[in-house]
This record gives C-alpha cells, sequence and structure tokens, in this order.
C-alpha cells in the first residue's frame, strides 16, 4: 500500500532551500564582515602610499575595486536581490 501522508511543510522542498539559503547568508555576512574590515585597511595603506610616493599603488586599487564588488555581490545575495552566492560559491569578480 503506498504512503499517503502528506508532507509536513517543514520537509517540502522551498523550506529546505530557504533554509539552506538561510546558512548561506549566514557565512556570507561572516564573509562580508571580514571583507569590509580589509577593505578599510586597504584604505588605510593605500593612503600611506599615497603620501608617501605621491601617488597611489595600482594593484591596491585593482584589488580594492574587486573587493568592492565582492561586497555588492553579497549585499545583494543577503536583501534577496540575487539568487547568486557570492565567492567562494562562484567566480571571484573582476576589477574591470
Amino acid at each position: 500500500m503506498a504512503d499517503t501522508r502528506l508532507e509536513s511543510p517543514d520537509t517540502t522542498p522551498e523550506r529546505r532551500s530557504i533554509w539552506m539559503r538561510g546558512l548561506l547568508m549566514m557565512l556570507l555576512a561572516f564573509a562580508f564582515h571580514l571583507a569590509a574590515t580589509l577593505l578599510g585597511l586597504i584604505a588605510l595603506v593605500q593612503f600611506v602610499v599615497a603620501l608617501v610616493n605621491n601617488a597611489p599603488n595600482q594593484r591596491l586599487s585593482t584589488f580594492g575595486s574587486a573587493l568592492g564588488r565582492y561586497l555588492r555581490q553579497i549585499a545583494d545575495f543577503l536583501t534577496f536581490a540575487s539568487e547568486e552566492a557570492a565567492f567562494p560559491f562562484n567566480d571571484w569578480p573582476a576589477a574591470d
């Protein structure tokens, strides 16, 4: 005889996926905090480099730009503006 029990709301596929998204959101919120702190440190180092050399470091500028795009990707995922999770679940953003 076939099992005719209805699935409980907690075990439906949509319910499981929202819990997985919640876990990803917590991980990416932590990554956002670390990346924002790193961006602040890069800005400080870039300021000192610009004071000393009268010009910013191009590699730091490029990395800072990519880091800013990464923060944007995380913010979009956390606010449900995007369904794509950021790095390391997708590629690192280009600095263009």
